[in-house]
Order: structure tokens, then C-alpha cells, then sequence
């Protein structure tokens, strides 16, 4: 048994990092099987050598990115235990800077893991980003705002927002109303990226003038998009001839996002993915970034990030059980 205890200047110090929840100190003890006790202005950490040694690398670097200015939170917490107990070193105060400003009176938008920071520089230097990664990485919110920022520095003259409607088959005329209605449901997260972003004022503006198109990826066919930031949402649902047709649709000054997750791929059985085909055949194409999200860069509740381990898991299994 190892225990060691590291002081701060006060108790407000200890309350900056770990707030007045019991929930975070629960994180740091299950991540490192410890245990924290707190009082006043110090942390004392029990447990075995190696837990214990994480952990105070873990207070450490938090209290560092205080110092420099990052406001600590659960998920600044989560975030920095996490790529402690995979062998890494974060540095939040960095992670933060030159973030995106989508909005004339919004909070800027800035990355929140090094897998997203990635990603956003890739959105700044290249021409065609493909964002590939489970639910919940930001794939599709941070591109959204990538474009929203290029526009309003008159880099590009519109977004266009498309993804395959009714997921693979794009068969609208079974669905009742007009074609709007149709195709509305399968739009629907785009708006709700653009709508955290953009005041509604300045989202019906953009609108109304044609500087935001969202419409279904089959009406992107024949079509050449120009001075656009186009993003394809979904990619991995598209065939590899749709997936072909929207890479092809490029125009001068144009940029180009695909973002997709290869596990959740809805294309009927013996159809191909035409995300994974793209990437197999663009791989290393000059002008071309491929970013690869991981469960590390999971934004949403903590469940997801367990949801998603374990089905990882379970498909395994049953991969190698096939196989043998």
C-alpha cells in the first residue's frame, strides 16, 4: 500500500479541480483504483504504487492547466484521467487555444481532446478532411463549425450540409408529405449543430440566402459546388458510386469534410461502403487528411463511452469465434 499527499495553497485550490462533487473523486478512484480522501487544502492518494503515481500525475497536470487559465470540469477531469491511464500526457491550456468563433456573439468552439484537435487542424490545412469515429466524437459538430468560421472569413461563399437520405436506399416517395417533410427527419442533426452555433436570427439569414443548403446527397448529382464548404454527414451509408459522384462535385475554392462511423454502416447486405472504399483509395493523396477518432474522443454522457467499449468488445468475440 502506497499513500502519498500533495498540497495546495487552500481548500478553494483543491475545490477548483475536483468541484464540490463526490462524483468527481469517484472518477480519479475507479480510473486508478485509489482511494482519495480530501480535507482543507490537501488530497491524500492510497492505494498501489503505480495507481497512486497516476493519480498525482493526473492532479498535477490538471492543477498546471489551471494555473494557465483552463477552467476544470468534469469532463476536463474525465478527459485528463483518461489519457493519463493510457500512458499520455494532456496539456488542456494548449489543447484549448485557437479555437473556432462560428458566431459574431458566440463562445468559441476548441477542441477537447488530442484526437479533436487533430481534426480541427486538418479542417484548417486541407482541402477534402475525412472525420472517421464512433458517436459522440464531434466529427460532424466541429466540421459544421469549421464552415460557419470559413464563411464568415469570406473564405467560401456557402456550406452545403448533405447526407443519404433514408439512410442507404433514398427511397423518399414511400415516406407521406411533401418533399421537404420527407427528407427533414434525415437533415435533422445538421440543423441542430447549426442551431447551437448560430443565433436564430443569423441562422433564418443564412438561410433564406442561400448561404447554407442542406438537402439530401442525391441532389448533389450533376451539380458543380464552387467557393462551397461542402460537408457529407453519414458517409459511411453512401455507395461508392454516390460516394465517387460527391468527391467529383468539387469546384474551384471549394473544401470538403466526409464524416462517417465504418461500425454503424445501414447499406443493404452485399453493398459496399463507399466511405471505407475512399478511404482505402485516397490514403496518403496529397491536399488529403484522414482522421481516425477513437472512443478517447467521445463528448457525450460517460455511458456512451462504456456503450461503446463494450459492443467493440462483443464484436471481437465474435470475430474470433468465426474465425475459429
Amino acid at each position: 500500500m502506497t499513500r502519498e499527499t500533495l498540497a495546495f495553497d487552500g481548500p478553494r485550490d483543491v475545490a477548483a479541480i475536483l468541484g464540490n462533487e463526490s462524483k468527481n473523486v469517484r472518477i480519479l478512484e475507479e480510473a486508478f483504483s485509489v482511494k482519495v480522501t480530501t480535507r482543507e487544502g490537501w488530497v491524500r492518494i492510497e492505494g498501489d504504487a503505480d495507481g497512486v503515481a497516476k493519480a498525482r500525475q493526473a492532479f498535477r497536470q490538471l492543477e498546471d492547466a489551471r494555473h494557465r487559465g483552463v477552467n476544470i470540469g468534469k469532463r476536463e477531469l474525465r478527459y485528463t484521467v483518461d489519457a493519463v491511464g493510457r500512458g499520455e500526457g494532456i496539456d488542456l491550456a494548449t489543447l484549448y487555444k485557437e479555437g473556432l468563433r462560428p458566431s459574431t456573439n458566440g463562445a468559441s468552439i476548441v477542441a477537447r481532446t488530442p484526437g479533436q484537435r487533430a481534426y480541427l487542424e486538418a479542417l484548417r490545412s486541407h482541402e477534402l478532411v475525412f472525420g472517421v469515429g464512433p458517436a459522440g466524437t464531434g466529427k460532424t459538430y466541429l466540421a459544421v463549425a469549421a464552415a460557419v468560421a470559413a464563411h464568415r472569413a469570406q473564405e467560401v461563399q456557402r456550406i452545403v450540409l448533405t447526407r443519404p437520405a433514408v439512410e442507404a436506399g433514398e427511397a423518399l416517395g414511400f415516406l407521406p408529405g411533401q418533399l421537404e417533410e420527407k427528407v427533414f427527419p434525415y437533415l435533422r442533426p445538421l440543423y441542430d449543430a447549426l442551431e447551437e452555433m448560430l443565433p436564430p436570427e443569423e441562422l433564418q439569414r443564412y438561410l433564406s440566402r442561400g448561404w447554407i443548403e442542406i438537402a439530401p446527397l442525391a441532389f448533389m448529382r450533376g451539380r458543380t459546388l464552387s467557393h462551397c464548404f461542402v460537408i457529407l454527414d453519414e458517409a459511411q451509408n453512401t455507395t461508392p458510386e454516390q460516394m465517387f459522384m460527391l468527391l467529383t462535385r468539387m469546384g474551384p475554392d471549394s473544401r470538403c469534410v466526409v464524416t462517417g462511423d465504418p461500425t454503424q454502416i445501414d447499406l443493404p447486405r452485399g453493398r459496399h461502403s463507399g466511405l471505407l472504399e475512399a478511404i482505402s483509395v485516397l490514403q496518403g493523396q496529397r491536399g488529403i487528411s484522414i482522421c481516425e477518432l477513437t472512443e478517447g474522443d467521445v463528448l457525450r454522457h460517460d455511458l456512451v463511452r462504456r456503450i461503446l467499449e463494450a459492443y467493440r468488445t462483443h464484436r471481437e468475440r465474435g470475430r474470433r469465434r468465426a474465425d475459429q
